[in-house]
């Protein structure tokens, strides 16, 4: 099926997309779906309503979502399409529900193919504008935030769009000569004394910039002609399913194959777990002991946009099929691979940084929890010994691929070994390190809990049939003593379970970013067919959580009892900026016993920290840190002045630094390439050469200082122990409790 928009071009645009239509009327012809793609349309269409927790049925609503998010999906800046495309998609696409259900995917493929035809017309513009002169001391702006810019409604305010988007792309390439960074980050490097730049970063610094964006543009539409028709379909099918909620997908065999790998921890790569968005590979976490959580310098939120094998040349992946990128990103052990990527600081994407990493297997005992004695000595002189148990994720059984008689590794259970050995050394009070944990196991998140709670209900789960309190059975309370949980907005799923859990039986204080992500729901992975592979399958909403309160932690996550502000806080980063999240609205309580721990010293707690705060140097360069990107962030337009561009990079170059010397987590990554050694008398419950005894700590361990999140939270720590109220015993009662 071939249907051409040509409205409102003019004379020279037509000529350019006849002969763009003429490149891609073969290519037009191949993209067609086989039988599987068909049948595999025809499952979803009728099981994604009976299985999705929401039974949101498959229909028109849906359908007109779906048709707006596939072509966000291909043109997420809205610069390719016309106004007149967008109304024709729209009337051609009154059906498409129906369609889909029938098997029916012309509709994606007409899309696609005209998008093709735009970028065409596009690169053959970009060519003619590259050739000429940009004035660079006209005062004018581009509006890079363009998610939600409408489209162009005719060939004057088309070409002009993609005048300033040049100019711009231009501009910032001509910054980054001037600064002699380019996409090297070679300042960083330099300081850092980190290797020189490879020949696909040295190749990438030395082109012109005219060049540079001229073949940017012949490789992102060599690489959308080069999709194969599974691909096109994926990505329809999955606009269907990302209605429903953003953690539900359909996965080609292909695709599904991928995601297993993924989830395996002894996976040989970077150690990133990576989603689409905005054409790139965005980074959704890092997995601790990985090569890239090791570097430090890649952070979640960043946009990777080229990558490069080695010392070949760097090759843009924007808008290549996610788990295509993510196989040019995998690779062999102790193979360099170069990340070009987008800074998640810098959303206007006006910077673009370099790193290369050598691919490494995931560490798995860096992923395991450890154990630190911390010594603080208050302003009035006392003087207090604290455990801090630093928990990176809920592992189960991480014996991957040990020998048969290896004892199983739960994170349960290091962290039970590793208070015995806490309490043993007269710790006065435990952190509980949660930040930057995605999740993991359920079970052991209830294990966890259950370390610190009496028996009772931990987490309710409802599914489509009922609502389930689960429960720990045990007994036995590992530790009873004053208790803080530190949680910022990388904190997830499991994490939330237990930090929510401890905070509704006012067992812990809860203390961290102004909440975490939010995700709130399970996914199962099911085949579309159990006889057919080929049709692949889905991964679809099935439960939420619940807190026993009968309060949900989906999109609202957790929120801390002490905030400690955080740059994060600045960045679209959570459950609620993630299209249609799903609402999930609140159950009936259950009974517990509430044990009510801290309520009465909370306010002084959290006045004591304020003051403690306003005076302190380095929360006042956060607190401007903060400020300064929440500006950033709202900024919508950037100039396309030189020297205003100058002055603006100089200043991001400027925030990137400071960023980097307060980063909360600095000290942990620290603590973590000396793994093995007695640091701060590390507690790690399979250790060989284990040095936790007090006598073994050494003199410097109350001296670290990078992690300021950390430190404070050992002086509310201070403040809690010392007072009268942590002294006094609370009568436990039975309490629904409340949010």
């Amino acid at each position: 099926m071939k249907r051409i928009l040509l409205m409102g071009l003019s004379a020279m645009s037509v000529a350019l997309l006849v002969c763009a239509v003429e490149t891609t009327e073969q290519a037009a012809k191949e993209l067609k779906p086989d039988r599987n793609m068909e049948r595999a349309a025809h499952d979803l269409a009728q099981n994604l309503p009976e299985m999705h927790l929401s039974r949101m049925p498959f229909d028109e609503h849906v359908a007109t979502n779906a048709v707006k998010m596939y072509i966000d999906m291909l043109d997420f800046e809205h610069c390719y399409f016309l106004t007149s495309d967008i109304a024709g998609f729209e009337k051609e696409g009154t059906n498409i529900a129906a369609e889909v259900a029938d098997g029916n995917l012309d509709f994606a493929y007409h899309v696609f193919n005209v998008f093709l035809d735009r970028v065409s017309n596009r690169v053959a513009y970009v060519n003619q504008l590259i050739s000429g002169k940009f004035d660079l001391t006209k005062d004018e702006t581009y509006l890079w935030k363009r998610k939600d810019a409408p489209w162009s409604k005719d060939q004057a305010e088309w070409d002009d769009l993609w005048r300033k988007r040049i100019k711009n792309q231009f501009v910032a390439k001509k910054v980054s000569d001037a600064l002699g960074t380019n996409t090297t980050d070679a300042i960083e490097k330099a300081e850092n004394g980190n290797e020189a730049p490879t020949h696909s970063e040295s190749a990438d610094a030395k082109m012109k910039p005219e060049e540079g964006i001229r073949k940017g543009y012949e490789r992102f539409y060599t690489v959308l002609k080069d999709n194969d028709a599974q691909w096109v379909a994926e990505r329809y099918l999955n606009a269907f399913t990302m209605c429903y909620d953003p953690h539900t997908a359909y996965m080609a065999p292909e695709s599904q194959e991928d995601f297993e790998i993924s989830m395996n921890l002894s996976l040989v790569g970077i150690g990133a777990l990576l989603g689409p968005e905005d054409g790139a590979a965005k980074v959704e976490r890092l997995i601790p002991g990985g090569p890239a959580e090791r570097d430090g310098r890649l952070k979640p939120g960043d946009k990777i946009v080229a990558v490069g094998q080695g010392d070949e040349p760097l090759v843009d992946i924007l808008h290549l099929p996610l788990n295509k990128a993510v196989k040019m990103i995998r690779g062999k052990k102790d193979t360099k691979v170069v990340l070009k990527y987008i800074p998640a600081t810098d959303p206007s994407g006006a910077s673009t940084k370099s790193i290369s990493l050598i691919r490494d297997e995931v560490k798995i005992e860096e992923s395991a929890a450890k154990g630190d004695v911390r010594e603080i000595t208050t302003k009035g002189g006392s003087k207090f010994t604290f455990g801090v148990i630093t928990l990176p994720e809920f592992y189960a059984d991480m014996r991957q691929g040990k020998k048969a008689d290896t004892e199983p590794r739960f994170c349960s259970r290091d962290c039970a070994k590793i208070l015995a050995d806490l309490k043993k050394q007269d710790v006065e009070g435990i952190i509980l390190d949660l930040r930057s944990n995605g999740g993991g196991s359920l079970s052991e998140a209830i294990n966890v809990a259950a370390l610190f709670l009496p028996p009772g209900p931990v987490v309710l789960v409802k599914d489509q049939q009922r609502i389930q309190a689960l429960t720990e059975e045990g007994s036995k309370v590992s530790y009873a003593g004053p208790l803080i949980v530190l949680v910022n907005r990388f904190s997830a799923s499991a994490s939330e379970i237990v930090a929510a859990a401890l905070q509704d039986y006012g067992r812990a204080i809860v203390i961290g970013d102004s909440k975490t992500h939010g995700k709130g729901t399970v996914q199962s992975l099911t085949p579309l067919s159990p006889t057919r592979k080929a049709l692949g399958s889905l991964k679809v909403t099935t439960a939420s959580f619940y807190r026993i309160t009968g309060g949900t932690t989906q999109i609202k996550g957790v929120v801390p009892d002490i905030v400690i502000p955080s740059t994060v806080d600045a960045l679209d980063v959570g459950e609620d900026s993630l299209q249609h999240a799903l609402q999930c609205p609140p159950i009936g309580p259950v009974q517990f016993a509430r044990e009510d721990k801290y309520s009465a010293i909370l306010p002084k707690l959290r006045i004591d920290s304020e003051s403690r705060r306003a005076t302190d140097s380095k929360f006042a360069v956060l607190n401007d840190l903060i400020q300064r990107l929440k500006k950033q962030q709202q900024s919508k337009e950037i100039t396309l002045k030189f020297d205003d561009r100058l002055k603006l990079a100089k200043d991001e170059q400027a925030l990137q630094k400071l960023l980097d010397e307060n980063d909360p987590t600095k000290e942990q990554k620290d603590n973590g390439a000396k793994a093995g050694t007695p640091d701060q008398a590390r507690t790690d419950p399979h250790a060989t050469d284990q040095a936790a005894t007090a006598k073994d700590k050494p003199k410097d361990a109350k001296k670290k200082t990078g992690d300021l999140v950390l430190n404070e939270t050992l002086n509310i720590l201070a403040d809690w122990v010392g007072s009268s109220e942590s002294k006094a015993t609370s009568t436990a009662k039975t309490d629904p409790g409340h949010i």
